[in-house]
């Protein structure tokens, strides 16, 4: 799959990606890492997203700079944006193996593009975080990329309702009910961590208004 990026902004984030790739490979040779960014892109403009698009990825790679800029949270920042393209590299709606699928992906690219085991290992165990986005204390890389991942639920009330409207989109194949109680428990989950947002900044500027995005949603589900 090697696509050509349609528009300026892919472009741009092609331009970012080869920055990142470059950087997390800290000049060692390796191919030249267009053509996988392309596969990327191409991955996350398929037909079947409506919520986890190229609009996703860039606003989760945004967030990670946001977090960087505003708390210098530390870790390995080249290697969470590499997380960041992968983490919904391979998705399905329907089905529950996306996040394993996106690690394999990862490991299988990553290797090839040039980074070494313990990177490609860190990757992919970033990716595999996103299934519960629940970081252990001191993970810096996961904590980062878990915020990054989740601000949209600290968006405003007409972002997150079209957040909301395009993640039913996803999933227009299952009925109402069915859908209705499976997201509920996804709320209840995020709702019943002990933090929704690990990073100082996440937590300071993003953590009261997700909860209440999330408690508000949760009771029209069950309305």
């Amino acid at each position: 799959m090697t696509a050509e990026p349609s528009t300026v902004r892919d472009q741009e984030l092609l331009t970012r990606w080869t920055a990142t790739l470059l950087a997390a490979r800290a000049g060692r040779e390796g191919p030249d890492p267009l053509p996988y960014g392309r596969e990327l892109l191409a991955r996350w403009s398929e037909p079947q997203r409506r919520y986890h698009t190229v609009d996703h990825l860039r606003a989760v790679l945004d967030r990670i700079d946001e977090l960087t800029d505003q708390g210098g949270e530390g870790g390995e920042l080249e290697l969470v944006r590499l997380a960041a393209w992968f983490h919904d590299a391979v998705y399905r709606p329907d089905r529950s193996e996306n996040e394993e699928r996106s690690a394999t992906l990862a490991e299988r690219a990553l290797t090839e593009a040039g980074l070494t085991p313990r990177e490609v290992t860190e990757v992919a165990r970033l990716v595999r975080l996103t299934i519960t986005h629940d970081p252990a204390p001191g993970d810096l890389n996961g904590e980062t990329l878990c915020d990054a991942d989740l601000a949209i639920l600290a968006s405003d009330p007409g972002t997150y309702e079209g957040y909301t409207k395009a993640v039913r989109e996803e999933y227009a194949f299952v009925p109402d009910d069915a859908f209705r109680e499976g997201r509920a428990a996804v709320l209840r989950h995020l709702l019943a961590l002990p933090r929704l947002f690990r990073t100082p900044y996440g937590a300071a500027a993003w953590e009261e208004k997700a909860r209440g995005n999330v408690e508000r949603e949760l009771e029209g589900l069950a309305g």
